[in-house]
């Protein structure tokens, strides 16, 4: 398979390392827009059929990836955010990209929905290259970022539709379609109240909603659950759980709650300093796991907590992410909360 190596096949070194992690609204709209791509050409009319889990083409057969990266590497300057990523995602798992912050999972969710380059490597959305066919990456994708993309000013409809016709939903689907991802993520009854009057589980599932109403075949949530209570963890995931069984869209998910990912996630990568470490379900890297050390004092199986600190060893301390990780979780926490 040929790797993009635009850029002399070096990370690419542009911007700064607060530039992970911020910026989140504007940068959802580029992903989604179905507007004229000068690398693209004119797109081409977002789908308007009924499949809820979006249009197939001849390039998304059932033997197609949803995800492929190749090499994937990408830097802020001198800092090296990803470094030669491999990594597949299988159609219609929920697949779990784990780490600490500043372990790279962001720039490479904004790599796969194209919100960044690819200076090196390569990466495949459904067969689709993410460099030269951005706009069809773009018309299967479902973005949650992990800074909020909802208006406090607007009602949770209103933010929906508004989604809707970024995403070209067309205007006699556009109703109906608003009102399907509404009910979708259990907020009819709340649908015409300003999005400001919403819990923070609420507007988690709010944003959910705002990426389903295109029917996506891939739905990206970075950090779905940062900043929510247990309860509303559960609930956000919940909801997750009823669209995929419902659609049998693949999910991909950034996380640093490893107890989330035990529960919820089909297979998992950890990730530490802008590499894959290790990859498997999460009962298999447990298993492992248990094989090498034996079980813990209980008598019980590793966590996969325990999985990554044997993977990551010293190298996972409080020196993981910088100031600007911090700033922006907490920023994301406060607002949701």
């Amino acid at each position: 398979m040929t790797r993009n190596t635009t850029g002399g096949g070096d990370p690419a070194r542009r911007g700064s390392p607060d530039a992970e992690g911020t910026g989140a609204a504007e940068g959802h709209a580029q992903a989604i827009d179905s507007g004229t791509d000068a690398a693209d050409g004119p797109a081409a009319p977002a789908s308007s059929g009924p499949d809820p889990a979006g249009p197939r083409t001849a390039a998304a057969d059932a033997g197609t990836d949803a995800v492929t990266c190749a090499g994937l590497a990408y830097a802020f300057g001198e800092t090296t955010a990803v470094d030669g990523l491999e990594l597949s995602v299988r159609d219609g798992e929920v697949f779990g990209l784990l780490g600490p912050n500043g372990a790279g999972k962001t720039t490479a969710i904004r790599c796969i929905t194209t919100l960044l380059p690819v200076p090196a490597g390569m990466v495949r959305v459904f067969g689709h290259d993410a460099t030269r066919e951005r706009m069809a990456v773009r018309r299967l994708l479902g973005y949650v970022p992990q800074q909020l993309s909802a208006d406090s000013g607007l009602t949770g409809r209103e933010n929906v539709a508004l989604f809707a016709r970024v995403f070209d939903v067309s205007r006699r689907e556009r109703a109906a379609r608003v009102g399907q991802a509404l009910a979708a993520v259990d907020l009819t009854n709340a649908a015409d109240r300003l999005a400001k009057t919403y819990s923070g589980g609420m507007v988690r599932r709010l944003e959910l909603a705002q990426a389903l109403v295109s029917a996506p075949r891939l739905l990206i949530l970075d950090e779905p659950t940062i900043g929510l209570d247990p309860i509303a963890r559960t609930s956000v995931w919940e909801h997750i759980n009823a669209v995929r069984a419902a659609t049998g869209m693949t999910v991909l998910v950034t996380t640093h709650y490893m107890d989330e990912a035990d529960q919820y996630c089909d297979r998992v990568a950890l990730m530490h300093r802008g590499r894959v470490r290790a990859l498997g379900t999460p009962d298999e890297l447990r298993t492992g796991l248990g094989e090498r050390r034996g079980t813990t004092k209980n008598g019980e199986l590793p966590t996969l907590e325990d999985v990554f600190r044997d993977i990551a060893g010293s190298g996972l301390d409080d020196q993981s992410g910088d100031f600007s990780d911090v700033r922006s979780t907490r920023r994301t926490a406060s607002r949701v909360g």
